[in-house]
């Protein structure tokens, strides 16, 4: 053996380590830069936690009082911050209850990567305690997942698991690590990030012709009208957004997930589409002559009923996701690729211009909701409050820079409505699996997530007893969350469903629902209850100037309804403004 190959094998055996799978995790998370990790230990990842005892200056580890909890948290953390988040959980229950986040991270494309602890692997498919087959279980809920059973797996599984997470379109990806294999020692060889996967392609080739196609689609049209999700911003793709509509001069609506990509007072922001969306952006989708959908899938609370969807006009798509394209609406022109990449081709071949006329067919749009429907909301002619009051007094107190968390209901759409932002990744709710039992944990994770931040969380009645345990979470680590519980005495939404399309058989709707500021104080945290609309402001301002977490609840209406509102089995043209219309 020559000098050269003797100095190479000192190296290697330098650069070599018996260490275990358990630190082989820890080791991979801190390569990867993760600083906060959401979980519960039980017996199947007692290892994992063993070794994570020493590791407690280099990550935080938020203990939560349920799994569902801790993947929640993880994907407020992710959406607030565009960073993964971890999650650790033990097997057989601890995995289970992992399924509703990582559907709903899923569908809403959240980067999360959760370690779940296994049973030893020879005791796989004995029915062992505490075993579940969570890779069958979770295989439709991820996009992509993997159990591994020899330790020496570890280092490039979980490097292809964050690269897979985070790469692309965004998503949940969980490693099951049986007990064996957390326990195994193993030479180590350090930690390399995954870069490439030869049968994974996360963005498409973008096709040039595609983008002059567009663009030439767009100098033509006469009323062209740009519609975006949250593809822009897990894009990163916020500036060459704008500068797009704004050489184009086009009028542009958000998703509920694409709400804060742009300023919600941005002149040629004309609000949000959807079921509860303003009337203007419904309507005249289907009068535009050229629709320009940016990172969003068409979704069925967007579109209404396909058959009545936007049939008179040119459909150009931009996905980073070729599954998206022709899914559900067929596009003219498919423009595949990262919105961060394709919309400065596209920015760069459009003409500069302006639509006056056709922007003004919005603000008369806007006018007429004003006067059916915001003005109810706003100006009540009863002294009950209105969900929209207290979102309009938290905006004149945050001037719109606060991050809002919302659970799933009426509050939701009231928020989503009404709630402005000035900086992106600021709306965070669960859009396409509509969770209820998201916010409070979510907004727990994006405390973390945006520690500089004020994190308001807005929830029903219904959905913060789904997990209010959480509220234990707070009292152990200490995270600012400011709580407000928009409390009708009802499940809202379903509620406003009886009565418009039930004739009003209210069929286990009237919720009843505990003391929320006595449970809040009995894990520490202060509170108030109020139901005056002159407590509104002073409250809302005690909530925000008081050190740490609070909790306020604000007694409303309880049969309020949302209104615009495409009913469902209906084109998105027939939006409605009041009951009266359905």
């Amino acid at each position: 053996m020559d000098t050269l190959e003797l100095t190479k094998e000192k190296k290697t055996k330098a650069a070599t380590e018996n260490i275990s799978g358990s630190e082989a995790v820890l080791r991979a998370f801190v390569a990867e830069g993760v600083e906060t990790i959401f979980g519960y230990p039980g017996g199947a990842i007692m290892p994992i936690y063993d070794a994570l005892y020493d590791y407690h200056d280099k990550l935080t580890h938020i203990l939560v009082r349920h799994e569902q909890g801790a993947i929640h948290a993880a994907q407020g953390f992710a959406r607030v911050s565009g960073r993964t988040g971890v999650v650790f959980a033990t097997s057989g229950p601890g995995a289970t209850n992992l399924v509703t986040g990582l559907a709903d991270a899923m569908i809403d494309s959240t980067p999360v990567v959760c370690i779940t602890g296994q049973v030893f692997a020879h005791l796989l498919g004995t029915d062992a305690f505490q075993e579940t087959d969570v890779i069958n279980i979770t295989t439709p809920v991820t996009k992509w997942n993997y159990q591994v059973t020899d330790a020496t797996e570890i280092p490039h599984v979980l490097a292809k698991a964050f690269y897979i997470a985070g790469s692309g379109r965004p998503g949940p990806v969980l490693i099951d690590i049986t007990k064996n294999a957390q326990l195994q020692l193993f030479d180590y060889n350090g930690y390399e990030k995954c870069e490439h996967i030869r049968s994974y392609r996360p963005k498409p080739i973008v096709r040039k012709e595609y983008i002059e196609q567009a663009a030439k689609l767009i100098n033509k049209a006469e009323k062209p009208f740009v519609i975006f999700g949250q593809g822009v911003i897990l894009g990163k793709a916020e500036k060459e957004f704008q500068k797009f509509i704004e050489k184009a001069g086009i009028p542009a609506a958000w998703t509920i997930m694409g709400m804060s990509a742009i300023p919600t007072n941005h002149p040629l922001g004309v609000g949000m589409l959807g079921m509860h969306g303003n009337y203007g952006p419904n309507l005249l989708t289907n009068e535009c002559d050229v629709l320009i959908a940016i990172g969003m899938r068409f979704d069925d609370r967007v579109t209404g009923r396909l058959d009545k969807y936007a049939k008179q006009a040119k459909v150009i798509h931009l996905d980073i996701d070729p599954s998206e394209i022709d899914k559900n609406v067929k596009a003219t022109v498919p423009v595949w690729g990262d919105c961060k990449e394709t919309l400065p081709l596209l920015t760069e071949l459009v003409q500069q211009k302006v639509y006056p006329q056709w922007l003004q067919k919005f603000n008369d749009c806007m006018k007429k909701e004003q006067e059916k429907c915001i003005k109810a909301e706003m100006n009540p002619d009863t002294e009950v409050l209105t969900m929209g009051e207290v979102i309009t007094a938290i905006n004149e107190l945050t001037k719109g820079d606060a991050v809002i968390v919302t659970d799933v209901g009426q509050h939701q759409m009231v928020a989503c409505r009404y709630a402005e932002y000035n900086a992106s990744k600021s709306n965070i709710t669960s859009g396409g699996l509509g969770t209820m039992g998201f916010a409070l944990p979510a907004a727990i994770g994006a405390s973390y997530g945006a520690p500089d931040r004020t994190v308001i969380a807005i929830i029903g009645d219904g959905g913060i007893q789904m997990t209010i345990q959480e509220l234990g979470t707070i009292m152990q680590f200490n995270p600012t969350v400011k709580i407000i519980i928009l409390n009708n005495k009802f499940l809202g939404m379903v509620r406003q469903w009886q009565e418009l399309f039930h004739k009003n058989r209210y069929s286990f709707v009237d919720i009843q629902s505990p003391d929320f500021v006595m449970v809040a104080k009995g894990y520490g945290i202060e509170g108030k209850s109020i139901c005056k609309r002159e407590d509104v402001k002073n409250a809302l301002k005690e909530m925000l100037d008081h050190k740490g977490s609070y909790l306020l609840e604000v007694i409303v209406g309880k049969e309020n309804n949302v209104f615009p509102m495409v009913p469902q089995g209906r084109g998105v043209a027939e939006v409605v403004l009041s009951k009266e219309e359905i």
